[in-house]
C-alpha cells in the first residue's frame, strides 16, 4: 500500500517552509479561508476519486504566502498520492523534465512552483505530457536522428506562480482547473492564528488572535511567523499570555 501523500522534492526547503509545515492543515475541512477555491478542488478532488481517474491539471495563481502549496499538498493526501515538489528554476534543460516525468508513478501529482519560469525549452515538454500522457524526445543526429515516443503513466500536474501574466498561452490552456488565491480577511487570520497557536499550545485570547491577525496584511504566512514571535515575547514578559496589549507591544 502506497504510503499516503508521502512528498518527494527536487529541492531543498527554504526556512519558512520548514518552520510552517507543522503548522499546515491536512485535510481541506481543517483548511481556514478560500473557500470557494476549497469548495470547488474538494468537489472535483471526491469526483476523481469516485471514477477512479486522476485529477486534472491544476493551475492556482495568486500573491505569496495564501496556501498554494498548502492545498496541492492537500489534494495528494486526499487523492492518497505521491507528492512531487519541484519548481520552474530547478527544471533547467528538457532532460530535467524528461527525466521527472518517466519517473512519475500512476496517480502522482507533480507540483511545479514558480511554474511562470520555466524555459520554453522545457515547457513544450510538458504540452504532450499534459494532455497525452508521452513525450517526444529527439536522439541523435543528422542522418542518425530519430524520434522516441515515450509513454508515461497518467499523473496530475499542479502548477503553481505569483505571476500568472506570464504563462504562455499554450500551458495555460492545459489546465483543466484555474483558481486564483485572494488576500485573506482579518477574522480568517484570526482564525488561522487561533489554529496556529493551538498546535503551539501557546495561550492566546481572541483580542490577541484579531491584534495579530490585523497586522498580517492578508496573509497566512505573515501571521504564522507574527505568532511565533509573540509567543517568545509572551513567554518573556507576560508568562506566556498572548493578548492584544502584549500583540501590540512585540
Amino acid at each position: 500500500m502506497r504510503e499516503r501523500a508521502q512528498v518527494l522534492s527536487t529541492q531543498p526547503d527554504s526556512d519558512a517552509e520548514t518552520q510552517s509545515r507543522d503548522l499546515r492543515p491536512k485535510r481541506f475541512q481543517e483548511y481556514v479561508g478560500q473557500r470557494a477555491v476549497v469548495d470547488s478542488i474538494s468537489i472535483a478532488v471526491m469526483a476523481a476519486k469516485k471514477r477512479g481517474e486522476t485529477l486534472d491539471h491544476a493551475l492556482f495563481h495568486g500573491p505569496p504566502g495564501l496556501g498554494k502549496t498548502t492545498i496541492s499538498q492537500i489534494i495528494a493526501r486526499e487523492l492518497d498520492s505521491q507528492l512531487i515538489h519541484t519548481s520552474g528554476p530547478a527544471l533547467e534543460r528538457p532532460a530535467d523534465v524528461v527525466g521527472l516525468l518517466s519517473n512519475l508513478k500512476p496517480g502522482d501529482v507533480l507540483f511545479i512552483d514558480e511554474i511562470h519560469r520555466l524555459s520554453h525549452a522545457v515547457e513544450e515538454y510538458l504540452y504532450s505530457a499534459m494532455e497525452d500522457f508521452r513525450v517526444d524526445f529527439m536522439t541523435g543526429s543528422g542522418a542518425f536522428a530519430k524520434t522516441i515516443n515515450l509513454p508515461l503513466q497518467p499523473f496530475t500536474l499542479i502548477g503553481s506562480t505569483t505571476r500568472a501574466g506570464m504563462l504562455s498561452a499554450p500551458l495555460r490552456e492545459r489546465f483543466g482547473l484555474a483558481y486564483h488565491l485572494d488576500f485573506y480577511s482579518t477574522e480568517e487570520l484570526a482564525q488561522v492564528v487561533t489554529r496556529s497557536a493551538r498546535i503551539l499550545e501557546v495561550e492566546i485570547d481572541s483580542d490577541g488572535a484579531t491584534e495579530i491577525a490585523r497586522r498580517s496584511r492578508g496573509t497566512p504566512r505573515i501571521s504564522n511567523r507574527l505568532l511565533r514571535r509573540v509567543r517568545d515575547f509572551a513567554e518573556v514578559r507576560n508568562s506566556g499570555a498572548v493578548t492584544a496589549s502584549v500583540a501590540s507591544e512585540a
